[in-house]
């Protein structure tokens, strides 16, 4: 274990942001000179602060099952090549979820039943920073070829996750991914100010000379048909993501000004990657209303501050969540407490119980303003609270509600794959889709969920497609499909 007082010696201290009024006028990253390196004067004693708990709930909080508190004791220690060693043991990405996952293993941290958590995230991040930073992250090309070829469809966490532990295990892989660049939603979903694409591009460099190709620009279903694609390869895995977003169809949701997140986030991150992009929907003086209270939600928000809006409110039709842990969401469950983001603190208005009756428009068809209505669940529904009607005025609406599951027009048809009663692709316990030597992996299976879950499917998808093409594997094999999180 780390320092046995720790725990009762110091308190929890997480990494200072920059100033609001600094940070608001460029994209980098919200922390100085980067998370990692923000948090190195710290992060030992907060290493430090991990207990000798016996039985370690902080790995049920973690659907990778990171082995915490034995890289706490390393951080404390001072031995940070054991660190990224225990570290990358079960986590292929530690810089992208130390940076963008909610840390569900915080709240079921034993010291968090009556003190405040150990800062996990943050010791997960500074040990990868710190082993990019002195050079303990190499490739690791395979010592031999199996002769076996895989295709991974996408190339956000799920993909990327399968692909590499697939290289490694001696397979060929090839990745495709629709857009110009590989990354998915880490490339043009997630913004600069939460995780600069360099971090990315390096893991990316590595997977390279690991021996993974690429295949950037290809739009498999249309360029490259489902036929074409098992005829080419020994086993496919679908990793696409979830992206058809939930919509929200009331009247007036033909004017313009109406538009979906990711129609706005990926373009607002070409132009701050230095892109042009033609008609950029810009959110620049205007008064700009967000639908959707969760992750999404807060990245417009944090995009449209940068961008120079009048004005900004984010709706939320579920009530505003307690500070505290609820009673009905005990120990070591994920509570639904009200979370302030680094987009929060810069800008905007949050408003809660609210629900949207119409779009208004003005006479040249374009949004001017949302009649509201306040909102109470009661009777296992939301019902409209009589006499709260009002207007919002806004020139830019985005939604952020959500995704429904992958897109079924294209490779998912032309595939055959069944679906489950939720949209999504359907999947046995070895990740094997119903068309044979088809598995698939993250939120294309399983749903719209977090980044940590995507990267345990791709490295889970991994073993059992290893398994299938070889006989046996060697891989570690952390979730079956059908495993829930104990975590909400």
């Amino acid at each position: 274990m780390a320092d046995p007082r720790g725990f009762m010696k110091a308190g929890r201290e997480v990494a200072p942001r920059r100033p609001v009024e600094e940070r608001i006028h460029d994209w980098d990253e919200v922390y100085p000179d980067g998370v990692g390196r923000a948090l190195l004067p710290i992060i030992t004693t907060q290493a430090g602060r991990c207990m000798d708990c016996g039985i370690p709930f902080c790995h049920q909080g973690c659907p990778l099952g990171n082995i915490i508190p034995e890289w706490n004791d390393l951080v404390w220690r001072g031995d940070w090549e054991g660190a990224i060693e225990r570290l990358h043991a079960t986590n292929n990405f530690p810089e992208f979820t130390g940076r963008l996952c909610p840390a569900p293993c915080e709240t079921a941290c034993v010291l968090g039943i009556n003190q405040d958590p150990v800062t996990i995230k943050n010791v997960e991040v500074s040990i990868i920073d710190k082993a990019w930073e002195t050079g303990l992250v190499r490739p690791q090309p395979p010592e031999w070829l199996s002769g076996r070829t895989v295709a991974v469809i996408g190339s956000g966490p799920a993909g990327l996750a399968a692909a590499q532990q697939l290289t490694r295990a001696g397979h060929t892989v090839a990745v495709y991914e629709r857009a110009d660049k590989i990354g998915g939603l880490l490339r043009y979903g997630i913004p600069e100010f939460k995780m600069e694409k360099k971090h990315l591009d390096r893991r990316l460099d590595q997977m390279r000379r690991e021996g993974t190709v690429f295949r950037a620009g290809v739009d498999v279903g249309a360029e490259l048909t489902g036929d074409q694609l098992r005829e080419r390869y020994d086993a496919v895995v679908l990793a696409m993501g979830s992206t058809e977003p939930r919509d929200l169809p009331i009247p007036g949701r033909e004017l313009g000004g109406l538009h979906q997140a990711m129609d706005f986030l990926p373009q607002a991150n070409r132009v701050a990657l230095g892109e042009d992009v033609e008609d950029q929907i810009s959110a620049s003086g205007k008064h700009v209303v967000i639908i959707g209270g969760g992750d999404t939600g807060a990245d417009c928000l944090g995009t449209s501050t940068r961008q120079g809006a009048a004005s900004i409110t984010q709706l939320e039709i579920m009530p505003e969540p307690p500070l505290a842990r609820p009673e009905g969401q005990p120990w070591p469950t994920y509570p639904m407490t009200f979370r302030v983001s680094s987009a929060h603190e810069e800008a905007g208005e949050r408003l809660f119980s609210i629900s949207t009756k119409e779009f208004l428009g003005d006479a040249d068809g374009n949004v001017r303003a949302l009649l509201l209505v306040d909102v109470e669940f009661k009777d296992g529904r939301f019902q409209e609270i009589e006499g709260s009607e009002r207007e919002l005025p806004a020139d830019l609406v985005l939604f952020a509600m959500g995704f429904v599951g992958p897109e079924k027009p294209g490779l998912v048809e032309q595939l055959g794959v069944d679906l489950d009663e939720r949209g999504n692709v359907a999947r046995d316990a070895a990740y094997q889709t119903s068309t044979p030597a088809v598995f698939v992996a993250g939120d294309a299976g399983r749903g719209q969920s977090l980044i940590v879950w995507a990267i345990a499917e791709g490295r889970a998808c991994a073993s059992a497609v290893d398994e299938f093409l070889t006989g046996s594997t060697t891989l570690p094999y952390p979730i079956a499909p059908t495993e829930r999180p104990l975590v909400v």
